[in-house]
């Protein structure tokens, strides 16, 4: 029989669940804890049949689970996903049915990872695997709540802004035109990509899916359309399109690249131009690991650090538009984020301080100066002179 406790200033639902697992849900004062209470019998006059075995094991259910989002997740999502729970969660876990997956259990796992020299973000990664998988496991009536909850944050996993700022890294302007000089030099085919990557802040994969029709010349717009993911076209990764911003610079330069194309198409006997602004030689998409090779060659030739890769040049376009002064908003729509709160956690330290002039240009200017203060003679005992 549902009930409410209390115990050590906190109000306790005693429950059985769907499948008859005895459940606790802990609230601060006794009107949740009745909210509580109400929801569960509700839920519990409900007839339903359990979606899947009460007893079912995590290596099972993880088997269903990776079943269901096949069609949600991108391709390397679910990649990830798999391999994070094979290397890392099944070994120890599998054999552990659900209901039976304490919170202590999940974060002894975690411990132990840490412990083995895991870079702190891969444990993130396995714990925000392992807290997608169980908030299934909610939904199908396994748990009446997740385990995993805020581990995260107890074993600081999650990097606070300014450590994520300090790990990015951005080409300075001088930089940026070092890299795009040597380009020319050395690899000229992908000078336009690296320019485009870096005047729109554009991901390389959905750079390298940019077709002809989603170039306005004319407007200086790109319609941000589609995502390479894994070889395979799918959705930008906000899950929907923007239109972003040309320059005249690289407006001019997809110009003269839309006429050369042309030139190139009737050479090579093609039957039409290739769809693609940026492709191979024979008229197919270029690769993102011979371009992410590509562009390392062209960082040693032009002197810079490894470290920078591609997406740098994304990191790139929004710290010289925040050094200028330009608004957050308008490089958080350009970027494509999901909120304004994204930009500036992630590009803050970029963000100018501002200065007394700013607060100066505050005053009404028919308000006449304050008087100076008068100056005294320190020997005349505060006579001003």
């Amino acid at each position: 029989m549902a009930c409410i406790r209390r115990r050590r200033n906190r109000w306790i639902v005693d429950f059985r669940d769907a499948a008859g697992i005895r459940r606790w849900v802990t609230c601060k004062t006794r009107r949740q804890a009745e909210a509580v209470l109400a929801e569960k019998l509700d839920e519990s006059r409900q007839p339903r049949e359990p979606a899947v075995d009460p007893d079912i094991r995590l290596q099972e259910y993880s088997e269903r689970w990776l079943t269901l989002i096949r069609m949600t997740v991108k391709p390397r999502t679910l990649l990830s996903y798999q391999q994070i729970l094979r290397l890392h969660v099944l070994p120890t876990l599998g054999h552990v049915k659900i209901r039976q997956l304490a919170r202590g259990r999940i974060k002894m796992l975690l411990v132990d990872k840490i412990a083995s020299n895991l870079s702190r973000n891969s444990v993130r990664i396995i714990h925000a695997t392992l807290r997608a998988l169980l908030n299934s496991a909610v939904d199908d009536g396994l748990l009446s709540a997740n385990p995993s909850n805020k581990l995260g944050r107890s074993l600081k996993l999650a990097f606070p802004p300014a450590a994520r700022q300090d790990q990015l890294k951005a080409l300075n302007r001088q930089e940026l035109a070092r890299l795009l000089a040597v380009t020319t030099k050395t690899a000229s085919r992908f000078y336009e990509l690296f320019l485009l990557l870096g005047r729109t802040g554009l991901r390389l994969g959905e750079a390298l899916a940019l077709e002809w029709t989603d170039i306005d010349v004319q407007s200086r717009e790109i319609r941000v359309a589609r995502a390479f993911s894994a070889g395979k076209i799918e959705t930008p990764k906000s899950g929907h399109g923007r239109t972003v911003d040309m320059s005249r610079q690289l407006a001019a330069t997809l110009r003269h690249l839309q006429i050369e194309r042309k030139a190139e198409t009737l050479k090579q006997g093609w039957k039409e131009m290739p769809p693609w602004v940026f492709c191979t030689q024979v008229g197919t998409p270029l690769d993102e690991h011979r371009v992410r090779k590509i562009f390392s060659r062209v960082i040693k030739d032009a002197g810079l650090p490894p470290h920078f890769t591609p997406h740098c040049l994304r990191h790139t376009f929004a710290s010289l538009l925040l050094q200028q002064g330009e608004s957050p908003a308008y490089v958080q729509r350009q970027l494509g984020h999901a909120s304004i709160q994204l930009t500036v956690d992630t590009y803050g330290k970029w963000l100018p301080m501002g200065n007394k002039a700013a607060v100066n240009r505050l005053d009404d200017p028919d308000v006449p100066n304050a008087p100076a203060a008068p100056v005294t003679d320190p020997n005349q005992h505060g006579t001003a002179y």
